[in-house]
């Protein structure tokens, strides 16, 4: 008889695991409960939520996982080794969820939405957020998510008194234990790991450089100020150029920085990375850097996920709920205004008109000099250092 409770059995086509499928399996793995996990929000905050999976497999070991997100969120989620499924909010994966039942939810988005997905399916006990059926407000589920749900409402709190990380908010709203500071989980499969090898090495081939400096130059249009100008990224890369002539410059981005990055490379002895063939292959070209300078956006998060030296700069958003995990520093605009989480801004002077590029290059000394691990020579001119003033993680 198939061991049908078996987290590879699907009943209409053999998992590949071993070659029966009885108690004699090696890989044969019954799940203790189910899990799911409702995250549908912003790409970027997607990638950040990874960081909950090693909590939440502390607090509920041997459990099945299944993530639901939006559409193309699935596909940075997809062949991940704690996620058993993934669904979007397709009709057709609302019909599979339908078909499930689970021991604990864990809602992360506070929208009518994700409170809506909970609708498909049945759940013993939700953490997270959940929503007044009469007036659709959204509240918190437990009292645990209190304090997350309070900073939403409260931009003196979520701007000025709150110290934590989103990671540490999270963890603590959804009730999955002590703050552990997990990192992101993101992982390459195989093949994308060689890919990001490859690649790397062609791009220092190209003009014999010895180390990979990505400029991230976009982000999602909700926010559109949390990118910098044209002219500054050009600017900056002539700086680069000048102080660090054994840096190659990658553009990274993605479809919507097409046009952009090709503005910024007009002239410029730099590489601009594919931005149409996906998410997978953007992450697998942040993969390819050794450090990356962008905004607070997915970029972002792409590059902590791979663990790479950050230099992230922040105007309209809040640096405090960002963890650079000690690897790079986060760049304060000077902007009197900043934070402001505004979608739309009149200002003459912008915020990230007042980004300091002397802040960006003294961080990029030292986060090439980590990432060469004891090589930093290789990569200064004769100029002097600059100092800034720098917000270390």
């Amino acid at each position: 008889m198939a061991i049908t409770d078996c987290r590879h059995f699907s009943g209409y086509k053999p998992c590949n695991k071993g070659e029966k499928c009885d108690s004699s399996c090696a890989s044969r793995d019954v799940p203790i409960l189910s899990v799911l996990i409702v995250h549908l929000g912003a790409l970027g905050a997607v990638v950040r939520s990874t960081s909950l999976l090693k909590a939440i497999k502390r607090k509920y070991p041997g459990s099945m996982v299944t993530w639901v997100t939006d559409a193309p969120a699935h596909h940075l989620l997809k062949n991940h080794p704690a996620i058993d499924r993934v669904l979007t909010t397709s009709e057709a994966d609302m019909l599979q969820l339908g078909a499930l039942e689970f021991e604990v939810a864990l809602v992360i988005d506070k929208s009518l939405k994700a409170i809506g997905v909970l609708k498909r399916t049945t759940v013993d006990q939700v953490f997270g957020f959940t929503a007044n059926p009469h007036n659709g407000a959204i509240v918190p589920a437990t009292s645990a998510a209190e304090e997350l749900w309070e900073l939403g409402l409260n931009n003196h709190k979520k701007f000025f008194e709150n110290e934590k990380p989103e990671t540490q908010l999270m963890i603590e709203a959804l009730e999955l234990g002590d703050y552990q500071r997990d990192d992101y989980w993101l992982p390459l499969t195989e093949s994308e790991a060689r890919e990001a090898t490859l690649r790397h090495y062609q791009w220092l081939s190209e003009r014999n450089k010895e180390i990979i400096i990505g400029l991230n130059t976009g982000c999602s249009p909700v926010i559109p100020y949390k990118k910098l100008t044209v002219d500054y990224h050009r600017m900056m890369i002539e700086r680069i150029l000048k102080d660090f002539p054994k840096a190659e410059i990658v553009l990274l981005g993605g479809p919507e920085d097409t046009d952009r990055n090709a503005l910024i490379a007009q002239g410029l002895p730099v590489i601009s990375s594919q931005t149409e063939s996906g998410l997978r292959d953007g992450l697998i070209s942040v993969a390819a850097c050794d450090a990356v300078v962008t905004g607070d956006s997915l970029g972002m998060h792409m590059a902590i996920s791979q663990k790479k030296q950050v230099i992230a700069w922040f105007g309209p958003t809040c640096a405090h709920e960002i963890d650079l995990y000690d690897r790079g520093f986060k760049i304060l605009t000077k902007s009197p205004c900043s934070p402001c989480w505004k979608r739309t801004c009149e200002k003459n002077i912008m915020c990230y008109d007042q980004v300091s590029l002397e802040e960006i290059v003294h961080a990029l000394e030292s986060c090439c000099a980590n990432s060469l691990s004891g090589r930093p020579t290789a990569l200064h001119s004769t100029s002097e250092e600059v100092p800034g003033t720098l917000a270390s993680t």
